[in-house]
């Protein structure tokens, strides 16, 4: 009696990876042996005798060229190796970070220093950096105060960061995306 798959079970995923052995559905393959020499093109059984006598296994390279590139070469070995170099290609990306830092138009000087050597250090960290401008009751008369406070802090960072989006109104914030150069 067959196993059968539940009734609302997600098919079966696909194999990762390239085909080795049995699994190379063709009948011609370009056949590169274990020390890189090409023989040509060979029937696949005989590519598999030729890997098999050499204790290795057949594995597709190139499986969309007429005919696949098929070589010798120990599994195990190349998916261990592919799995190290995806790991330390992971360890060495950097994803970028959007940090905020909020205000408010009327803030105090040391209060914006403060925040400025945040800025800096956010920069320096390789983040981006979001810089909010909230608005209270009466401050939403006086934005050009909120604007004035932006521009302040885009001369500032001129010389380490570059304006990713302009300061613009939402609401009662207003925002301004800076990034690093």
């Amino acid at each position: 009696m067959a196993i059968r798959r539940p009734h609302r079970a997600p098919p079966t995923a696909a194999k990762e990876g390239p085909r080795v052995n049995e699994e190379i559905r063709v009948s011609e393959v370009q056949y590169i042996d274990a020390e890189g020499a090409n023989l040509g093109t060979v029937p696949i059984e005989r590519a598999l005798e030729l890997a098999a006598e050499a204790g290795l296994d057949l594995v597709e390279i190139a499986p969309n060229s007429v005919p696949p590139v098929c070589k010798a070469l120990d599994f195990g070995r190349y998916k261990y190796q592919a799995q190290k170099k995806a790991a330390e290609a992971r360890k060495k990306q950097k994803t970028v970070e959007i940090k905020e830092i909020k205000m408010r138009p009327n803030i105090d000087t040391h209060d914006y220093e403060v925040k400025m050597r945040s800025v800096k250090r956010f920069f320096e960290e390789g983040d981006k950096v979001k810089v909010t401008l909230r608005f209270r009751g009466r401050e939403m008369a006086h934005q050009e105060l909120g604007v004035r406070l932006l521009d302040r802090v885009k001369d500032e960072t001129a010389d380490f960061a570059k304006v990713e989006s302009e300061p613009r109104l939402e609401g009662r914030q207003m925002t301004m995306v800076l990034a690093p150069r």
